[in-house]
């Protein structure tokens, strides 16, 4: 069993789009899903590219995936990588997957000069806050996660 970790490519974009799909099934937001391929392509791949995605694969079948875009920290005064996604597929769990993107998105962030990594965890996904906790990772149980979206954002934008 052999374990490969590369960028995706354009020729990806149905293969994230499923396993974005895997994730929101998990994390019980499928119905929040609206992203098309033709979305994924043109926002990953496209002229200006909005993220980032690496993709695992297992025995050459796509196992998961981490997604991710440069972020910038005032106190810093240094850029950063916020991880929007990291995901496994649940028949390859256990197996190094998730530790091996994570580790490689860490050595981007490090490679790139950035002084951070951050990303956000469901409250009620404990096998992943427990996996983050190992790594050495600290919860930022001091800040609240607002979001503005679809009428509020447009209220606000007028």
């Amino acid at each position: 069993m052999s374990l490969a970790i590369a960028p995706a490519a354009a020729s990806d974009a149905g293969v994230i789009l499923a396993l974005i799909r895997e994730l929101a099934d998990y994390e019980k937001l499928a119905h929040a899903v609206t992203a098309t391929e033709e979305q994924v392509a043109a926002s990953l791949f496209g002229e200006r590219p909005e993220a980032e995605v690496r993709i695992a694969r297992w025995d050459g079948e796509p196992a998961g995936f981490a997604l991710f875009f440069m972020n910038y920290s005032t106190f810093l005064g240094r850029k950063g990588i916020y991880l929007e996604d990291l995901f496994v597929r649940a028949p390859l769990r256990g197996r190094g997957i998730g530790r091996a993107l994570l580790a490689d998105v860490a050595r981007t962030a490090l490679a790139r000069g950035c002084g951070r990594l951050d990303w956000a965890v469901l409250d009620w996904n404990q096998p992943a806050i427990g996996f983050y906790t190992k790594l050495g990772a600290t919860p930022m149980s001091d800040w609240t996660v607002f979001r503005l979206e679809g009428a509020a954002l447009a209220r606000l934008a007028r």
